[in-house]
């Protein structure tokens, strides 16, 4: 922004005053009003790799930083446990599966026995007892021919089991993305017979979370979808934009600090954001691009509690008149301005500018203010681009050139002692 500096000078009887008086110029910009947090990266989508099964882990095949795609061979873990259990299971499902012979032939003969004492009970030439044991020994065989089937059916349940846990045994990635940490070596023992021992995990990078965290005082004024964006401690100037995600409704209290979580996504396409990096997050509240803009300072605001102008405030000092001011803004002026500004969602507040008119005059202007930020605001009307304000008045005493040159200096002075 350009500024430019215009000199009063009032005389005195031994001192010269010299009003500095600074312009600014009305230009096109861009204007945000942002909500500033701070945040850490972490990966969108992550997954834990474990272990199913105990055992030794023999082999593990990948590095941190290595890429992976999903249904790669990570590592492997001591299968001659669950290599002999699924030996003795098919073993026991053979032997069984040997039984069925026998059974059926046992089957077979009692139903002929069950058959010839039922046609000669109807002659009445057998006993009851006979016949009745011809009965008792029908269903005793196909009873154990169903038995020794529902034996070889859970056997087989019992060999798919083992033959799962033997699969566990060689670890595959379940996902592709980036191994970005490992939490065992190989030669480790692990005990998964509680819980799964991590061994690595696996993170998709190309699309980073920010976890934002957010005052208790701001969070209000932060919304799902709002803009943002943030910047790294490594990045430079460089900005990454998204949109809020999701605030988590359960706070972290630090040293009785309530702090509620901002999420939201950013692209990762060139690699250069990593995991737990720290990042200066700013929620844009209001934005306003490619709009003639005033420095804050060189405005009073009509709607909060009236300051004078720096023009005013020189003229007061000076016992001058203060300068004139225009007439305010046409009716269909501010009823564009109103109708412009309910469309963006911003509310419009009245100002005053001193401005330097081409004669070199300060006249005072109302105009309409948009979006402010601390330095600058957005001028809706009255003003024009390329406009001189006044943006404020920095007041020096000097002394005369003939008492500078008398003061003592530290010196020697001339003549001695």
């Amino acid at each position: 922004m350009v500024v430019l500096i215009l000199l009063r000078t009032q005389q005195g009887s031994s001192e010269e005053v010299q009003d500095q008086a600074l312009l600014a110029t009305v230009n096109i910009g861009s204007i945000e009003n942002t909500i500033a947090a701070a945040g850490s990266l972490q990966p969108s989508d992550y997954v834990d790799v474990g272990a199913q099964v105990s055992g030794q882990l023999q082999r593990l095949y990948v590095e941190i930083g290595d890429i992976v795609s999903e249904g790669q061979l990570l590592a492997e873990i001591d299968a001659r446990v669950q290599e002999a259990r699924v030996e003795a299971s098919r073993a026991s499902i053979e032997s069984l599966e040997s039984q069925i012979a026998s059974r059926q032939a046992t089957l077979e003969l009692a139903r002929s026995n069950a058959k010839r004492q039922a046609r000669l009970n109807t002659q009445n030439a057998t006993s009851q007892l006979d016949y009745d044991n011809a009965m008792v020994a029908l269903a005793t065989a196909e009873s154990n021919v169903i038995q020794l089937q529902k034996q070889i059916e859970q056997s087989r349940a019992s060999l798919e089991s083992e033959a799962t846990e033997l699969e566990f045994t060689r670890i595959y990635a379940p996902m592709a993305g980036t191994v970005v940490s490992i939490a065992m070596e190989e030669g480790r023992t692990l005990n998964a017979s509680q819980s799964a021992p991590t061994i690595l995990r696996i993170a998709d990078l190309g699309t980073m979370t920010v976890e934002a965290d957010i005052s208790e005082a701001d969070i209000g004024d932060i919304k799902p979808g709002m803009e943002v964006y943030f910047t790294t401690l490594g990045g430079g100037q460089r900005r990454w934009y998204g949109s809020v995600r999701q605030i988590l409704p359960t706070p972290t209290i630090e040293s009785n600090v309530v702090l509620y979580t901002g999420l939201f996504d950013v692209e990762n396409t060139d690699g250069s954001l990593l995991p737990e990096m720290t990042a200066q997050v700013f929620f844009i509240t209001a934005s306003a691009r490619d709009v003639l803009t005033v420095p804050l300072g060189a405005i009073t605001l009509l709607d909060a509690p009236r300051r004078r102008t720096p023009a005013e405030r020189d003229s007061a000092a000076s016992g001058d008149s203060p300068p004139a001011t225009e007439n305010a803004l046409p009716r269909e002026v501010m009823a564009s301005i109103m109708t412009a500004a309910r469309e963006r969602g911003i509310t419009p507040r009245p100002a005053l500018a001193t401005v330097i008119d081409a004669n070199g005059t300060e006249v005072q202007k109302q105009l309409m203010i948009g979006v402010s930020s601390r330095v600058s605001a957005e001028v809706l009307a009255g003003l024009e681009a390329g406009d001189q304000v006044v943006a404020g008045i920095i007041q020096r005493q000097q002394a005369s050139q003939a008492a500078r040159q008398n003061s003592p200096t530290g010196g020697f002075r001339p003549g001695g002692f």
